[in-house]
């Protein structure tokens, strides 16, 4: 292996002020609260929580305030607690409901468990989760109901004064999803209808006056008048000691495995959290441990080192296993992504290596596309990730960068509403009547280019009219696909191209990730295997393909085995496709199928992503039709190795050092001219900022 990391000690001199300072001045992140009674039973676990001394306090401030923001660090118990002393205090009585809203998927199913498991039910009875594709709650028994943020949205599509509830918290509120400040903008307006709705906000960073300045209806300088009220939670707290590198490091996947194996090669006891940035970079840091773990035993090292990876693509049950404990002949190394951060909270956690990076899913006006994008972490992020360590005892925190490059951070992460495509929500907000979506009261109000560019996709798309008004029956049927718009014009619209059971298939597989399994040891194996699935065509009928094979072969696990398919992810598949079939039911589209010919399902495809298409340049590149930004084939995709096809569509942009695309699919030009011809030929009023993109001259 390469030169290891060097990093400088706490109490030692090292570049820059010394620790004790930095941990002084960010004390409120650098330490995190821990209960430590876990071998005692579950009520008196709750009552060794730091929220459960603030229970009576809690309950005043929500019978007496309309909206209560709790700032309290991951672990203090206020995910798991505030909800039960809500029942508990009667506001779950006459058939009301209290609701958690989740940023992510796995912490509203994980919480659910856990608030269920305290209360001896079972979970989908009185405490039930409900996640797109997924809803466990019984409508006549739930109380305690978790969701995640954007589907409180849509049910408000169909109840937008959420009478059912009583009390609403957004939980860790302080990540400010695309859906987290929607529905905070649409709560505010919900409380002005309806004074008896109580809004608790949580969050674990000190952002605490910007959401009391959002909620506070008081126009008075008269405090007493106040509508919102903050809470802290203060709990015992244990020590991080922060580890800077002495110099940057050229490469932090082997920095991370070198910091990994000399931790653990070390006698300190405790397991070991790495963040990393993305899916890819997790399986290459996991492979790249399991070697190392195996060449240590052979050398005699007693210590099994288990490993384990952790990102929001992983099915579910393989996320559980970080929550496992491990035997005291061994250490834990979770390998993680952003989504170990504030979500989810991992007991025994002594160690944390911080490469410094995190992808972002952000949207570049000038191109017109959304791209996942490595950048920085801000401060706020690498204090929370520091954090994690030291829940049972002082921990340490490994930062894979400077302490100089740490003071150049930006404070904190922007706001998804200010680096999104705004399409899904700007179409969701219609359908809730904001008629007006340039004056919706937003936290963070996102850029004026970016809304303009949402509403003429929207227009292309045939979900508004020239007015900016939902249309009749289009608009108002995507806005109830729980999915990127392009895919819901691409579902409503396979009826009459003759493949709606194809394009099910296919949306369905497109909600998946990583389907294709490829073991660090079996590499060139499972691509083989993997090749006979693929097509000429590209990924959409690579994926149904899959699809149509697994269905085939009676959804067998052990042919998924056999060629290193994702079977979990497969069965989920199985789920949204049925999901989505009574959508299309619903509103009668025909059922039928191309039976075999591949030319209607690409023409389909043409018809709700004709936006994101890609004509192959001479010098090999391909660039975007309407504007001519150069992009790059992903090399996941089937298309990558293959001679390119001179035009093509895609479904998503990854940025690293090029602009890659990702599902990827061959198509005509001329389909493009005639199924998008007000996109392409004529332009919309945005084109005339850049030149008019028309396919006859490229």
């Amino acid at each position: 292996m390469a030169a290891p990391v060097r990093f400088w000690k706490p109490g030692t001199e090292g570049p820059g002020a010394n620790i004790a300072e930095e941990r002084q001045s960010n004390s409120e992140v650098s330490s995190v609260i821990y209960n430590p009674h876990t071998s005692l039973s579950i009520e008196h676990q709750r009552q060794k929580l730091p929220v459960f001394k603030l229970r009576n306090h809690i309950l005043y401030l929500v019978e007496n305030y309309q909206t209560v923001v709790i700032i309290g660090e991951t672990g203090c118990g206020k995910s798991t607690q505030i909800p039960q002393y809500l029942t508990e205090a009667g506001w779950t009585a006459e058939g009301r409901v209290v609701g958690v809203t989740q940023p992510r998927r796995v912490a509203a199913v994980s919480v659910a468990g856990r608030v269920a498991e305290e209360r001896g039910a079972v979970l989908g009875h009185e405490v039930g989760y409900c996640i797109r594709f997924d809803d466990c709650t019984d409508p006549q028994a739930t109380r305690i109901k978790f969701l995640t943020d954007g589907m409180l949205v849509r049910e408000m599509m169909s109840d937008p004064l959420l009478t059912r509830y009583s009390v609403l918290i957004l939980d860790e509120a302080h990540e400010r999803t695309l859906y987290t400040d929607i529905a905070i903008g649409l709560l505010k307006k919900v409380q002005k209808k309806r004074g008896d709705l109580r809004l608790v906000v949580a969050s674990a960073t000190l952002d605490a006056e910007k959401f009391k300045a959002f909620f506070n209806q008081n126009d008075t300088s008269d405090p007493s008048r106040d509508t919102c009220a903050i809470l802290t939670v203060e709990g015992r707290t244990f020590p991080v000691d922060i580890f800077y590198t002495q110099s940057p490091v050229p490469d932090y996947l082997k920095s991370t495995v070198q910091t990994v194996m000399k931790i653990h090669q070390s006698d300190l006891d405790g397991d070991i959290l790495a963040f990393l940035t993305g899916q890819e970079e997790v399986e290459s840091v996991v492979s790249m441990l399991v070697e190392q773990a195996r060449i240590l035993s052979r050398t005699g090292m007693k210590k099994h080192l288990r490993v384990l990876p952790m990102y929001a693509g992983l099915p579910t049950s393989e996320q559980m296993k970080v929550f496992e404990r491990v035997s005291h002949s061994a250490r834990k190394v979770v390998v993680a992504t952003n989504i170990a951060e504030t979500s989810i909270t991992i007991n025994g956690i002594s160690f944390v290596i911080d490469c410094g990076f995190v992808k972002l899913r952000a949207y570049d006006p000038k191109r017109a596309v959304e791209s996942l994008v490595v950048v920085p972490v801000s401060q706020a992020s690498a204090n929370q990730r520091a954090g994690r360590s030291g829940r049972n005892r002082s921990g340490q925190c490994y930062r894979l960068y400077t302490e100089e490059d740490f003071l150049k951070l930006p404070p904190s992460t922007v706001p998804e509403m200010q680096r999104s495509n705004l399409a899904p929500v700007i179409l969701q907000l219609k359908a809730l009547g904001i008629d007006n979506v340039l004056r919706f009261h937003f936290l963070s109000p996102p850029p004026a280019q970016s809304m303009v560019q949402a509403l003429e996709l929207l227009y292309a798309l045939g979900g508004l009219d020239k007015h900016c008004r939902l249309t009749e029956p289009l608009g108002v049927r995507m806005a109830e696909f729980p999915l990127n718009p392009m895919f819901a014009k691409m579902l409503l619209e396979s009826g009459n191209f003759g493949c709606s059971a194809e394009i099910l298939s296919i949306a369905a597989m497109m909600q998946i990730q990583n389907v294709f399994i490829v073991p660090p040891n079996q590499k060139s194996q499972a691509i083989r295997e993997h090749r006979k699935f693929a097509v000429e065509e590209g990924d959409h009928l690579t994926m149904l393909n899959v699809y149509e094979a697994f269905i085939k072969f009676n959804k067998s696990s052990h042919w998924c085995q056999q060629h290193f398919l994702n079977y979990k992810g497969l069965m989920r598949a199985v789920t949204v496709r049925e999901q989505l079939k009574k959508l299309l039911s619903k509103f009668k589209v025909p059922k039928n199928s191309s039976e075999g010919d591949p030319d209607p399902i690409l023409r389909c495809i043409v018809a709700g992503f004709f936006a994101n298409a890609a004509k192959l340049h001479s010098t090999g590149v391909y660039r975007t039709v309407r504007d001519g930004h150069e992009l790059h084939i992903h090399p996941t995709s089937v298309l990558y190795a293959e001679k390119p096809p001179n035009w093509v569509l895609f479904s998503e942009v990854v940025q690293t050092n090029k602009y890659y695309i990702r599902d990827v699919t061959a198509v005509e030009s001329a389909w493009l001219l005639e199924l998008a011809p007000h996109f392409y030929q004529h332009g919309t009023h945005l084109s005339h900022t850049s030149k008019r993109a028309k396919i006859d001259n490229l």
